[in-house]
């Protein structure tokens, strides 16, 4: 087993630090990333962070735990592709048909885009407090959560514009969209409520009610439109019928404490449930527990490709690539150390990569990773 990691060769982090920071002033922030001796200071100061952690004790206990299947015998990844701005990231999602890795780049008030191909960030939009992010099937527009802006907006992200706002009534985290209804669904952070919009008008067209007060991602089933809603103050997730906008069931999660990523699997018609205790959990449409399995702790986004059921998840300083099975809880395929502040991951569909973001003192960073047979 070997992880491969592109590197270059360090300088002085005093002076590389200097510099990007000294472009970051000087310069347009959106733009900068443009110059190439910003570009490569940036990198080699990432790469001089990096080394410096990999002699970290935790960093040797995570890759003494990292595991490979047979069938994936190692990591590759690209460079990390710098980010303008310092400010750290949330959601990230991918649009496998389109070639695009959107990350929601919050403290910069801007949605991230980036090529799924070359790595390349193409570039920004500034939009608000980015949270949540989704992506439109049909026209390749992008659907943004912009958290304390109490707002969500759509974004032409080929011509880099925000087309439309809707305002709602409170802070916005995760989103879901669902194209059979045109329904953009918008839970409240730290709140009661899923703001609902509809994506034609962009429109409010509701409020779900929801109990406890810490919803934390959804998902939506293709076939019935149901929405399914983590609720981590209570240990439970909810069923939301998508034509009353009513909460129709609630399902307690006994083996999850704090809950957070929510997939929803369509062809096996499950829910899978991540914990800050270091467990998910697989449920079936109906709330049927089928089983758990055990993965590193506080992890924050997972990413489910819909076609190969596979399932990346980031927190803790470690990247877990698990497979959903049709009869019972996702088997781990692989895991790997990761950048510390990586909490946020995205699957390509197309290409099995895996994205991840994070923020450190170097700068913001986006990187690509693949498992090689």
């Amino acid at each position: 087993m070997r992880w491969q990691r592109s590197r270059r060769n360090p300088g002085n982090p005093r002076s590389l630090f200097s510099l990007a920071r000294t472009f970051q002033a000087m310069h347009d922030p959106l733009a900068i990333t443009a110059d190439p001796a910003f570009r490569r200071a940036w990198l080699r100061a990432d790469t001089q962070l990096a080394m410096t952690r990999f002699k970290h004790p935790l960093t040797k206990e995570l890759r003494a735990k990292a595991t490979l299947s047979p069938s994936c015998r190692s990591y590759r990844s690209r460079p990390p592709e710098p980010v303008p701005i310092y400010s750290g990231f949330d959601y990230v999602t991918v649009d496998a048909q389109r070639r695009r890795v959107y990350a929601a780049h919050t403290g910069s008030h801007a949605l991230a885009i980036v090529d799924a191909d070359s790595g390349k960030v193409v570039g920004q939009v500034r939009v608000g407090a980015v949270h949540g992010v989704a992506v439109d099937p049909a026209t390749g527009h992008v659907f943004t959560g912009n958290g304390v802006d109490h707002s969500i907006s759509e974004i032409d992200p080929v011509a880099k514009t925000v087309l439309r706002s809707a305002d709602v009534a409170g802070n916005v985290d995760a989103i879901a969209y669902d194209p059979g209804t045109g329904h953009i669904y918008a839970d409240e952070d730290d709140g009661t409520r899923i703001f609902v919009v509809d994506a034609k008008t962009m429109k409010s067209v509701g409020t779900v009610d929801l109990p406890g007060h810490e919803p934390e991602y959804l998902a939506v089933d293709p076939k019935t439109h149901d929405v399914y809603q983590n609720i981590a103050n209570l240990g439970e997730f909810v069923v939301i019928d998508g034509a009353t906008l009513k909460v129709k069931k609630t399902v307690m999660t006994p083996d999850v404490a704090g809950n957070h990523p929510l997939q929803f699997d369509a062809a096996h018609g499950h829910v899978l449930i991540g914990g800050q205790n270091s467990t998910i959990v697989t449920y079936d449409a109906a709330g049927k527990f089928l089983g758990k399995t055990a993965v590193q702790k506080s992890i924050d986004q997972c990413s489910l490709d819909q076609r190969s059921h596979l399932l990346a998840c980031a927190g803790s300083g470690m990247l877990t690539l698990l497979r959903d099975n049709a009869s019972g809880a996702p088997a781990i395929v692989s895991q790997m150390p990761a950048e510390r502040g990586a909490h946020t991951v995205g699957i390509d569909e197309k290409t099995g990569r895996v994205w991840l973001v994070w923020a450190q003192p170097a700068g913001d960073f986006i990187q690509a990773f693949s498992v090689k047979p």
